[in-house]
């Protein structure tokens, strides 16, 4: 194992510190949305008009959270074809998870952005306020899931979905479960392939915050290109095989490097 110079000792203990930092200003955060800004804007506006002011008001938090992890040199990050990512609509987005703070990332540069998430975070403290008062969708009942799902896209909204269910392990395969593909099949929209690589690891499913790597961690957010959905449809003689092709087909996208 390489030895670290006293400077970068130094950094490390920094990014320590700063991401400890951060973490509690991701906490505080949370906090004065759901019990001060959301209320306000509950009060103020109807349901639809509601969601989209709370995403927006999403978008510019995780901005200025993202802006703030890069000013104090706990993560560096870069977005490629950006542009095509701002200007999709009625669009399904998916996106391999190597990490906590991808959906931040992704959400920080979406003033619209639905989301599929997970039961448990519905009973996070910080985090369950958010998803309610923006409307996201819980990884639940599979029908009624796909049926919300549906009426979303069709709205002309675009989907978040993270298709592996939880953060990357690396060095182990990863699988993607088909609800993705399902939904795209079920709502006939394309999708949009989203690639983030993490260098070095930083905050995947085995580690605690303050297990920070010698080196900054630079996340790489290339937006690729969209998958035609109507092409598998005329493929296949049915949405279930359809759904199992597309779902192959994602795997490559998504982990080019596993191909």
């Amino acid at each position: 194992m390489k030895t670290l110079s006293i400077p970068q000792r130094l950094n490390k203990s920094w990014r320590i510190i700063a991401t400890a930092g951060c973490f509690s200003l991701f906490g505080l955060g949370a906090l004065v949305l759901t019990f001060i800004v959301f209320p306000i804007i509950t009060l103020l506006t109807q349901q639809q008009q509601r969601e989209i002011k709370v995403q927006t008001t999403i978008q510019r938090a995780f901005n200025f959270f993202c802006r703030t992890m890069r000013f104090l040199g706990v993560i560096d990050y870069r977005f490629e074809n950006l542009a095509a990512l701002q200007a999709d609509k009625q669009c399904l987005i998916v996106a391999n998870h190597p990490s906590l703070i991808d959906y931040v990332l992704i959400t920080s540069q979406l003033p619209q952005c639905d989301c599929l998430v997970k039961a448990t975070i519905w009973h996070n403290p910080f985090i369950k306020g958010i998803v309610k008062a923006a409307g996201y969708i819980p990884n639940k009942d599979p029908e009624g899931l796909l049926t919300a799902c549906n009426q979303r896209l069709q709205q002309g909204n675009v989907l978040l979905v993270f298709p592996e269910g939880t953060r990357t392990t690396p060095a182990i395969t990863p699988k993607l479960q088909r609800g993705a593909a399902q939904i795209a099949v079920r709502s006939q929209v394309d999708i949009r392939v989203i690639h983030i690589t993490v260098t070095p690891s930083f905050l995947t499913k085995e580690q605690k915050w303050y297990q920070v790597p010698d080196h900054k961690p630079f996340f790489l957010i290339e937006i690729k290109d969209k998958l035609n959905i109507a092409s598998y449809l005329a493929e296949n003689s049915s949405s279930t095989t359809a759904a199992r092709q597309l779902n192959k087909h994602l795997t490559s996208a998504i982990f080019p490097t596993n191909v």
